[in-house]
């Protein structure tokens, strides 16, 4: 079932970070270059964080919230911008000073090698293994990297086919605030206190493990001499969850140690396939197949097509969420795991105004539930300081959360009011809960974790709504659209508005997500009234002059017309409040949207790139969806795959991921307040020329259902639906075609269905559905 195409693989070592590969169990990361002399691996540790928790929110700040309101209805843009920056932004920390860090580097020094010959350095998605084979003279050297969720390990294996070749120097080094010691002829350990104390504590263990030759103290490290074979074990951790990092070390260390090579590998490659092999996806030949990755992508960028590349990509994404997002680890950052250095873009900190949730797209869909997990964390550890953020910044109950949070869970508007006065962050990260629960009607999860989450930060949003004085709508602010900004009537540049569309989007959804969550479980009614009540009353999206869908509530000239973020598109994609069918003059107002932006330069991000595929999907475009996944890949793609903001910023890839999903599989959940109750599935909406025949295995749709489909010729031929729990779901078959034969357990449930676009199946728990397409 798996080949090479799930094989990375270059003909020489990494010259740069980015032309590394990357490993990972969810916690402890590498990025591998491959060297031949000098062999660099890079390491993470996903609590490795400088900072603490302090006070962010300005004293005072909800006293001036009715004089900004009443200066933008007023139309008073600049003042109220003055304003809301100078009485109610809070304090940004200076860069550096809380920021996700590297852990350090893993070195090992060779000896000198004259007419190396037959170079290979590859990364396995199927094993979750790095490996680099070389010859000199008759002698095949052979090194595999891996890092194993089973034994919280990294794992450095050094082998050749010609006995007592192997020999070495290992040395573990940081830039800061590390101490290092050979604390025997086979360990080296590393500790210290982030930022002269101003962080985590942490350790890292490096254990040599030879089979033959000598093992001695070497003034860097350690070295080796004339070994057959050398294990090396790495382990690393911090007292960010109140542990003792050296004692966790230690007994990590311990229990790898027990088993030899062959065992650790083993384990590790059996938990890696539980997860990663549930999703299967073909999408047509290539003729560069045979080419390294790096080749193939630069074919690619010169105008060649490679469907197997575009697979592999997205399978590519499927193995970051598992490497760097497991249950009980850190939620994936904005560079996932891995990050060098001590001051990464952004912190490579948690962006809630999209690039977190970007990040988690895939973990539904995709079939990775449970790396999801990590989020879920994240969005629960917000509510604290959430809950001072809401009352001290804007007088109202419930919780909130702004554009970034870190490590220490912020949730206070800081900074310009251009990204951070936007109290809706905790609000979009809530729809993962509701997501998780749609995808597998775990009810417990919708009661127990996901519901009481999601209440909160309704009733902050039930207290920050207020009445236009003019309209009577109720509106939201002040706030901005993510982070773009408008020109005012009379030529000055603003940000700041009430009603802004994305803010209503978010609020629509989130309170919908609580009305039907009130009606599963049967209860709070009155909660749920008051939520159906003030939705009645929220303000509408609008449609401009020419077409497009407002921004803002008025229609304002846009600054930068290609602007990266495409915020009030939030009702297409990840929302569900537009849709081709239900709301058809909105979704043709996105589409001229989107012609506009992208006729302006938008995209020029990966992420924004990645987006825009997943709008085209949304509107069943698969010709325009498809451009967009070679424009992600031409453009915003570097050497190993990773996602290009630019620089490295991991969510353009799961963006992308979940994006050819969309393309393939599209679903909508049951909505109890409907006669019918049922979900949607939508198989083949936005299937492009180009992946003329294909299938994919394991995707799952909203509605506790696995999907199987096969398509010859661009057009579905068989699907299989594998049914986790009861329910009832419309079937839509691939444009222009129709559903000819369902059965389930030898029995025909249907033979003919006429011309009806769709049609309902009531599905048991357990059961599997075969199709066929017509």
């Amino acid at each position: 079932m798996f080949n090479d195409d799930m094989i990375l693989w270059y003909r020489q070592p990494a010259k740069e970070w980015v032309e590394a590969l990357p490993i990972g169990n969810g916690r402890l990361g590498a990025m591998v270059f491959g060297g031949i002399q000098r062999e660099r691996i890079q390491l993470n540790e996903d609590s490795l964080w400088s900072g603490k928790l302090i006070e962010r929110d300005k004293p005072g700040a909800a006293k001036y919230l009715p004089a900004a309101r009443r200066l933008l209805f007023e139309g008073k843009y600049a003042e109220a911008e003055k304003l809301v920056e100078e009485k109610i932004m809070g304090l940004r920390i200076e860069g550096g000073i809380h920021t996700y860090q590297t852990l350090g580097d893993l070195e090992l020094f060779f000896e000198p090698q004259s007419k190396v010959s037959d170079y290979r350095r590859e990364l396995d998605l199927d094993s979750a293994i790095a490996r680099i084979d070389y010859r000199v003279g008759d002698a095949t050297f052979t090194r595999e990297v891996f890092s194993t969720a089973v034994h919280q390990a990294i794992v450095v294996r050094l082998d050749c086919d010609k006995p007592g070749m192997i020999t070495f120097d290992a040395s573990l080094s940081r830039p800061k605030d590390a101490n290092i010691e050979a604390v025997a002829p086979n360990l080296i350990v590393i500790h210290g206190h982030l930022n002269d104390g101003n962080g985590v504590k942490f350790s890292a263990q490096l254990k040599l493990l030879p089979e033959g030759g000598k093992l001695m103290i070497a003034d860097k490290g350690l070295r080796v001499e004339n070994a057959d074979a050398v294990t090396l074990l790495l382990v690393a951790a911090t007292n960010y969850r109140g542990e003792d990092p050296r004692a966790v070390c230690e007994n990590q260390l311990t229990s790898a140690a027990k088993k030899n090579y062959a065992e650790l590998r083993r384990a590790h490659v059996a938990e890696h396939q539980r997860l990663f092999r549930r999703v299967e996806l073909r999408l047509g030949k290539s003729g560069t197949v045979n080419l390294p990755t790096d080749e193939r992508l630069a074919a690619l960028q010169k105008g060649s097509d490679d469907p197997q590349l575009i697979a592999q990509y997205f399978q590519f994404g499927r193995y970051l969420l598992i490497s760097s997002s497991r249950p009980g680890a850190m939620p994936a950052n904005l560079q996932g795991l891995w990050a060098d250095g001590l001051n990464p873009p952004w912190n490579a900190d948690y962006h809630i105004n999209i690039n977190i949730q970007m990040n988690y797209w895939p973990a539904e869909v995709c079939n990775l539930a449970e790396c999801h997990e990590p989020f879920f964390d994240l969005i629960d550890a917000l509510r604290p300081r959430g809950r001072i953020t809401a009352e001290k910044t804007y007088n109202c109950r419930g919780f909130t959360a702004h554009h970034t949070t870190d490590a220490w869970h912020f949730t206070s508007a800081i900074g310009s009011p251009v990204y951070g006065m936007w109290p809706f962050g905790a609000a979009w990260c809530c729809q993962h809960l509701w997501e998780h629960y749609v995808f597998s009607g775990d009810r417990e999860f919708l009661a127990k974790r996901a519901y009481p989450i999601m209440k909160e930060a309704a009733e902050f949003f039930v207290d920050y709504l207020v009445e236009h004085p003019k309209s009577g709508y109720l509106v939201s602010g002040p706030s901005t659209s993510p982070e773009n900004r408008f020109r005012t009537t009379d030529g000055q540049v603003a940000c700041l508005t009430m009603g802004a569309t994305m803010d209503h989007q978010i609020i629509y959804d989130l309170f919908t997500n609580c009305i039907e969550t009130s009606k599963i479980l049967g209860i709070d009614e009155d909660f749920r009234q008051k939520l159906e009540y003030m939705l009645s009353r929220l303000a509408p999206m609008k449609i401009g002059s020419d077409g497009r869908l407002l921004e803002w509530p008025e229609e304002f000239e846009e600054p930068e017309p290609g602007h990266r973020h495409m915020s009030h598109l939030f009702g297409l994609h990840p929302g569900r409040q537009i849709t081709l069918r239900g709301t058809p003059e909105l979704a043709d107002a996105v589409r001229k949207t989107i012609d506009y932006r992208l006729s302006h330069g938008g995209g020029h991000t990966g992420w924004s790139r990645a987006w825009i595929i997943n709008f085209f999907a949304r509107l069943e475009d698969g010709e325009q969806a498809h451009e967009n996944v070679l424009a992600l890949l031409r453009q915003s793609t570097l050497p190993n795959l990773f996602d290009n903001h630019p620089p490295f910023q991991i969510d353009g890839n799961f963006g992308g991921c979940a994006g050819i999903a969309e393309m393939l599989l599209q679903s909508y959940c049951a909505n109890p307040s409907r006669k019918s109750g049922a979900g949607e599935i939508h198989f083949l909406p936005a299937l492009p020329k180009a992946w003329t025949d294909g299938h994919f295995r394991g995707l799952r749709a909203r509605g506790g259902l696995e999907v199987d489909l096969t398509w010859r010729d661009g057009r579905a031929t068989s699907a299989v639906l594998k049914a986790s729990i009861m329910g009832k779901h419309r079937l839509r078959p691939p444009s222009g075609q129709q559903i000819a034969e369902i059965r389930s357990g030898g029995d025909v449930l249907l033979l003919h269905h006429g011309e009806a676009e769709t049609i309902l199946i009531d599905v048991q728990a357990g059961q599997t559905y075969e199709l066929i397409f017509r």
